[in-house]
């Protein structure tokens, strides 16, 4: 690394305490540009988008472009990156991209990067707290029959039934990392049986990651097959893609209950709606997508024993605090040449 300043653009909101958490990280050796005025409005906090229609006046376009060509490190993709129109190509000096989400594999494959030198840093495991918490809020509405309590109590109706429990139950989940450690651990405390599909099954592994058995992805129908619960957290790649299809959806358990904080292209969209209707599948919390925003015509939208999230079950208050976190981290790594220490790197091949 030279001794000339690094220049870092914060191309998304950031809290400006948090832009100053970056700047500490060492004055002398980074530039950290932050202009405000040049993001959209924000339309809830930790939104890296902002509201659609935002425009630039020609002399905010003019600063826009003039800090994205000096910039070395970016704080987040330019947002019209993100739709493949040619945001990032106005920072042809850009070398390192510190990311919001961490799914973001789609994304550098559809800019053309995959092949790229580009080092890419994600925000993975910043989210694997809410989303676990999303996975048992979906979880227990559906076991506890909130939708139930809920007519009754605007009937103004008194009347004893019998409920059920998570307890004993197997619950299923496709994909690890620190979301799939979470999701595993509020299980367990659950007294429930937890099962992984993940890539790495070795020997061992169960242990490691403190759920009672894992499954090689050859091996996903037959752990579908046990489930009463299953959890999708896997990314979109090309080995993802419609990994529930019909044939998934017929070895499960009648009535099983799903929830999808993954990506949506891992599910036939078509071939979930009709286990839904059958009664195959009992219940679906999806918090994504095939397309998004749902569309309005979407039967998804009208079924009672579905669940939907804008793609929001992620976003909480502290989000760019963890980020933010993460980006310190990195740049410190950055800075001293400990490439090899820096967290979340994206494997641009396998696109996670």
């Amino acid at each position: 690394m030279s001794s000339a300043r690094l220049t870092v653009f914060i191309s998304t909101p950031l809290e400006p305490e948090h832009v100053e958490r970056i700047r500490a990280v060492n004055p002398d050796r980074i530039e950290v540009i932050c202009e405000p005025d040049l993001w959209p409005p924000q339309r809830y906090v930790a939104d890296h988008k902002g509201k659609d229609g935002f425009a630039r006046s020609p002399e905010q376009e003019a600063r826009w472009r003039k800090h994205l060509g000096r910039a070395q490190v970016l704080f987040d993709f330019p947002p019209s990156a993100a739709d493949g129109s040619g945001g990032f190509a106005l920072a042809p000096h850009a070398k390192w991209v510190q990311t919001t989400s961490s799914g973001v594999g789609q994304m550098i494959k559809k800019m053309g990067l995959q092949a790229s030198d580009l080092l890419v840093t994600t925000a993975r495991g910043v989210h694997a707290g809410p989303l676990a918490e999303f996975v048992f809020t979906a979880l227990l509405t559906h076991i506890k029959e909130v939708a139930r309590l809920n007519r009754e109590q605007r009937a103004h109706r008194w009347e004893r039934y019998c409920g059920d429990e998570l307890a004993g139950k197997t619950l299923a989940v496709i994909g690890a990392g620190q979301v799939g450690g979470r999701i595993a651990a509020l299980g367990k405390a659950f007294d429930m049986r937890v099962l992984a599909s993940v890539r790495d099954a070795r020997p061992g592994r169960a242990e490691e990651m403190g759920v009672d058995a894992v499954y090689p992805p050859a091996r996903l129908h037959a752990m579908l097959a046990e489930a009463d619960a299953i959890v999708l957290i896997a990314p979109h790649t090309p080995e993802t893609e419609n990994l529930l299809d019909a044939r998934a959806f017929a070895v499960m358990k009648t009535g099983v209950a799903f929830v999808n904080i993954g990506r949506g292209q891992c599910v036939d969209e078509a071939e979930m709606i009709a286990a839904l209707r059958s009664g195959k599948l009992g219940f679906a919390a999806l918090d994504v997508a095939a397309i998004e925003p749902l569309p309005a015509a979407s039967p998804l939208w009208d079924m009672p024993n579905v669940m939907i999230s804008p793609h929001s079950a992620s976003t909480v208050g502290r989000e760019n605090e963890r980020i933010t976190e993460i980006f310190c981290h990195n740049l410190r790594c950055y800075l001293d040449g400990r490439r090899g220490e820096m967290r979340n790197v994206l494997d641009k091949v396998r696109l996670y």
